[in-house]
Parts: structure tokens; C-alpha cells; sequence
């Protein structure tokens, strides 16, 4: 599965992937394409803005297929949330994208539980993803649950019951950012807090018990949810891609002690 959007580099990330299916087109059969719409940079007409038009919605997907050299994408996601969006506009931009076989499924990312509810009354077709940004490092996913009835819950900025709505309604959950550029995995600890320095040293104590990465380790932690949480992979170094995959068979075996010492560690005190 590979994870784009028109924004990437300006478009440049879609173009570059383009060029290898143009170049081996029978690798399109062998993937699913997910990319994402509703940016516009800043221009002579104004900010940088969010646009969920239908004609914003028809445009941005004809320059993804063009891009990408394809005739049809998998997956199209809602890139952030759009004040001004009409849910009937989106509703009919989803229909003729869906009959025209531009589009196979439909989502969104970073929107709360009512938003998803707003468009899918209005839309036929379901919303079967939400991509949000979610690791051992962006941890309100969790708190907000543990933290109920408690005054530091109020702190939490996640929408509430976002997770059970998902989780009750099919919508993959996915996680932009899952290894927080790499803060307990690789990235130089000098400017690290002492909390994130006791993690990313737990995290590799971890790794060398189990015989596998610290990358593994941290998506392990993020997938033991049962919400069966997907991360989106975000770098372009090979082997650190590499070093992700151990994460599907360490997130099997990781105990329950195990997760609650990672999350205690990250959070820096004591649950309530």
C-alpha cells in the first residue's frame, strides 16, 4: 500500500511514483494507491485554505490520475477539514468519481467523530478510513480514553470517542507520523527530555531482548491497540523500511506489562 497526496512535494511525489508505473506498469496490480485532496497553497486569490467544492474535489483527483499515471486510485482521502464544505458537494463529487471508476473507496483524515458522521449522511459511499496522527509520542489517543473523569483529561485534545466510532463503523484507523521522526528510534537524543531520553532507552532495551528494531518496538506499541491501528510508513530510507517490518509479529507478542511500560515511560508519571 502506497500513501500519497497532491500536496506531497507539490505534486513532485506523486509525478516521480508516475514514472516507475509508467515505466512497469504491471506493478499497478500489485498495490493499493491511497492519495488525499482538499489543500490549496497560498496564491494571488489568497492562503494557504482548505477546499472540499466538488469541483476542487473533481480537479485534484483528474491531476492525482495524470500524476500518477494511472487510470483509477484505490483509496481517496479528505486531507483536513474544510469550514466551509457543503456535504452535499462531496456527496456528489464521491458518486461521479465512483461510477466513472476513478475511485474505488473513499476517506478521510484528521476529522473527528462528527465530521465523518456530517459527510457520511450524506454519502453513499462509506468512509472506510481515517488517517490521523497517532504514536508512542502523540499519545491523546490514549490518554483521553484513561483519563476520563479526571482532571488531567481535560488536557487531551483528541475527539472524543473517535476511536470507538471507528472502531464500530469499520473505518481503518490510520497513523501519519507513527515513529515521531524517529525521537526513540534514531533521531540524536541531545535535546531529548528526560522522559523521551527513559523511553528511547527502554525502547531499545526492548529491541535487543526481542532480537529486533527499535522501529518495530515503537510500531508494536502502536498496533497492540485493539483498534488495529495501520501506520503510515513516512520515510524514504530503505532500510528503515525495512526495520518496520518486524512490527506485525512483535505487536502479536507484546504483554500487556510491556505496553503499559512503554506508555507509562513516554507519559513521564504515574497513571492515575
Amino acid at each position: 500500500m502506497f500513501d500519497h497526496a497532491d500536496v506531497y512535494a507539490l505534486g513532485k511525489a506523486e509525478e516521480v511514483f508516475g514514472k516507475v508505473l509508467k515505466a512497469r506498469a504491471d506493478l499497478r496490480e500489485q498495490m493499493v494507491i491511497q492519495s488525499k485532496c482538499g489543500f490549496r497553497f497560498a496564491d494571488e486569490r489568497g492562503p494557504l485554505r482548505y477546499d472540499f467544492s466538488k469541483e476542487h474535489i473533481l480537479d485534484s483527483v483528474n491531476g492525482i490520475l495524470k500524476r500518477l499515471s494511472v487510470e483509477y486510485i484505490d483509496v481517496l482521502l479528505l486531507h483536513r477539514p474544510d469550514p466551509l464544505m457543503e456535504p452535499e458537494e462531496v456527496a456528489e463529487a464521491f458518486h461521479m468519481l465512483k461510477t466513472s471508476g476513478k475511485v474505488g473507496h473513499f476517506g478521510v483524515s484528521n476529522m473527528n467523530k462528527g465530521q465523518i458522521e456530517l459527510i457520511q449522511a450524506y454519502c453513499e459511499q462509506p468512509m472506510i478510513v481515517n488517517q490521523l496522527q497517532m504514536s508512542l509520542f502523540k499519545r491523546d489517543w490514549v490518554d483521553q480514553g484513561v483519563l476520563v473523569n479526571h482532571e488531567a483529561g481535560k488536557a487531551s485534545y483528541f475527539g472524543e470517542n473517535l476511536l470507538e466510532h471507528c472502531m464500530l463503523n469499520d473505518i481503518q484507523i490510520q497513523s501519519w507520523s507513527p515513529l515521531a521522526k524517529g525521537i526513540y528510534s534514531g533521531k540524536n537524543g541531545n535535546d531529548l527530555s528526560e522522559a523521551e531520553m527513559k523511553t528511547r532507552e527502554l525502547v531499545a532495551k526492548m529491541a535487543e531482548e526481542k532480537g529486533t528494531t527499535r522501529e518495530a518496538i515503537v510500531l508494536s506499541w502502536l498496533m497492540r491497540r485493539p483498534a488495529k491501528v495501520q501506520p503510515v510508513i513516512g520515510t524514504t530510507n530503505l532500510e528503515r523500511i525495512k526495520d518496520c517490518h518486524d512490527a506485525i509479529r512483535q505487536s502479536e507478542f507484546m504483554t500487556r506489562e510491556e505496553w503499559y511500560s512503554l506508555y507509562v515511560t513516554a507519559r513521564g508519571n504515574n497513571l492515575p
